[in-house]
């Protein structure tokens, strides 16, 4: 295969900043193999703000991906505006408030058309979206100064001065509703639903979104979780891409210039951890579909759990390594009672749910739905094998590059390792952590976590 000449990818500064955009991506090709054979040096500081800067320079392509997130998600929704958290973030981009000490040209009142039409002449994109902990903000450009700096002028003006239009907000509330009615008549939707209720109870994580939900979020209501959610002082602030440390400083005190000067950083209301289930819980919906949907599990655990590695490669081979997973071997190849079955964990701040989770045909679920306990159960007791310990290592770190090669990705794992407080060298280091994985490493941690006997098992398809 004939590879390019590197310099003939170099985009020209006379190309239009969407070409340039696109010119800039095939350079990530080069980046990504220099990425996974050599250290990734974090660079971490604390501006006078408060604010947590992370940096990894990547000079390879000319471009800049930034990530701001902040403790807002939708774990600190209140009961009864479920999807507040979400719905804020979605808003942001439909409007911009005129600001008096504003310059330039975003200085102005924007309409969601002109937020539009402005980073499309930029090449540029721009974000708000919310999880579950997090409330995220991001931000992509070119690294070329011209560009870059409006780019972060329009970013910071968007961040800090939404309008939350009522009438924007009244047209969308009606589209969301209609969707969320429309999403209930799929099993899948109602499937998801019954399992998170059963498995986190009245916590945030078991929230959902309502029709009856939205109705009670006012944008009002919008305007007061923004005002509140961002402080500089609670901000984490990831950067991947073509700058220095001095120069991604001065981007992150021009992002967040023009956020609300509080007096202090007062500790957030602490919201309370997932309850574990006291006893097993099995619910079979009558639906009227031509597959079963089934999904079993319970509480998880938190993402600062120590076994974290040990349960990332256990369930690897029970049931998230695709077709080599013992789930697959057991459900699919042995028995033919699905054409996917999986595992996977879900830890956040608090403990994610472990979810085992396969389609099967009506009159096949009960049979389906033993054998996948039993699967658990059987791992849960005995661990792996030495021979499936060995092919799941391999399998993880022969994909690790995968896991780094784009900026959006290398992005991803940096703000991964700012938000949860990981050392700065996890990813020079995570090969090396899997490979330490035993099994009876594995074995005690899946004992420690999962409770086969008291797992929820939620089924949702015709009745055979």
């Amino acid at each position: 295969m004939k590879v390019p000449n590197k310099m003939s990818l170099i985009p020209s500064l006379s190309m239009a900043p969407n070409a340039l955009l696109r010119s800039s991506l095939l350079l990530a090709l080069y980046a990504a193999s220099s990425w996974a054979q050599a250290a990734l040096p974090i660079q971490h500081w604390t501006q006078p703000s408060g604010a947590r800067v992370y940096l990894v320079e990547s000079h390879a392509i000319p471009m800049v991906d930034v990530q701001i997130d902040l403790d807002a998600g939708s774990r600190r929704d209140p009961a009864g505006q479920a999807g507040l958290a979400s719905i804020m973030a979605g808003q942001i981009a439909h409007g911009m408030r005129a600001h008096p000490k504003a310059q330039g040209p975003y200085a102005p009142a924007m309409d969601e058309n002109q937020i539009g039409e402005a980073w499309a002449d930029l090449g540029a994109s721009f974000g708000a979206s919310a999880g579950a902990d997090r409330l995220s903000f991001s931000l992509r450009s070119l690294s070329y100064p011209d560009l870059l700096d409006k780019a972060v002028a329009l970013a910071a003006r968007q961040m800090a001065h939404p309008a939350f239009p009522e009438a924007i907000w009244l047209r969308d509330r009606e589209r969301l509703s209609a969707s969320i009615r429309e999403s209930l008549t799929k099993p899948g939707t109602q499937v998801q639903h019954r399992f998170a209720s059963a498995v986190y109870g009245p916590h945030p994580y078991g929230y959902r979104t309502t029709p009856e939900s939205l109705s009670r979020i006012s944008a009002q209501d919008l305007q007061s979780l923004h005002a509140q959610a961002l402080q500089t002082c609670r901000a984490t602030v990831s950067v991947v891409g073509a700058l220095s440390r001095a120069q991604t400083d001065a981007l992150v005190q021009r992002l967040l210039s023009q956020w609300p000067r509080e007096s202090g950083c007062k500790p957030l209301p602490s919201v309370a951890e997932v309850a574990p289930l006291a006893e097993a819980k099995n619910l079979n919906i009558p639906f009227d579909s031509a597959q079963s949907h089934v999904l079993i599990g319970q509480p998880g655990y938190k993402r600062s759990d120590p076994d974290f590695f040990a349960l990332l490669v256990g369930n690897h081979i029970l049931g998230g390594g695709g077709f080599v997973s013992r789930l697959t071997e057991q459900v699919r190849e042995k028995r033919g009672l699905s054409y996917s079955v999986y595992s996977y964990f879900s830890p956040g701040l608090h403990a994610g749910a472990f979810t085992v989770g396969l389609q099967t045909r009506p009159d096949q679920a009960s049979q389906a739905v033993t054998v996948a306990k039993d699967v658990v159960q059987a791992f849960v007791r005995e661990g792996p094998t030495e021979a499936e310990l060995q092919a799941a290592k391999s399998n993880l770190v022969g994909g690790f590059a995968l896991r780094i090669d784009s900026n959006r990705k290398l992005l991803d794992n940096v703000a991964n390792i700012a938000w949860n407080r990981l050392p700065l060298n996890y990813l020079d280091t995570w090969t090396q952590q899997v490979e330490r994985v035993s099994v009876e490493g594995i074995r005690q941690a899946m004992a420690r976590v999962l409770q086969p006997d008291r797992m929820v098992t939620v089924v949702v398809g015709a009745q055979p």
